[in-house]
């Protein structure tokens, strides 16, 4: 599958909060700051299809905001529950920006969030 480098935010703006939820080429994703360095997930439970960025982070893990299940924003893995690991998109920073790998392909309905 190929993948595409998108420009997402300059270093120097990332928010203090530590995380940017935004939609790129028809994908939600969530880019977070901890103290492991800067990840991005699909930003969708893997439970419930609710935008998992509305959740806090904590630890390097993000914790659904619906039912609490917690992700490993490193490796999407989760912690602690029996759902399925969160989508994992490379991060690099080129030239001060913060760009996100993300799959060519649109996503599918099993990767899109429920948004009301």
């Amino acid at each position: 599958m190929s993948e595409t480098w998108h420009s997402l935010i300059a270093e120097t703006e990332f928010p203090a909060e530590g995380k940017v939820a935004t939609k790129i080429a028809g994908w939600h994703v969530l880019v977070a700051k901890t103290e492991g360095g800067l990840f991005a997930v699909n930003d969708r439970c893997t439970h419930q299809a609710a935008l998992i960025s509305t959740g806090r982070i904590r630890r390097g893990a993000v914790m659904c905001p619906l039912h609490g299940a917690r992700f490993e924003m490193a490796t999407g893995r989760c912690i602690g529950g029996a759902y399925k690991d969160l989508r994992t998109f490379p991060v690099r920073v080129e030239g001060g920006q913060i760009e996100v790998c993300i799959p060519d392909a649109a996503p599918g309905m099993d990767e899109l969030p429920v948004v009301i």
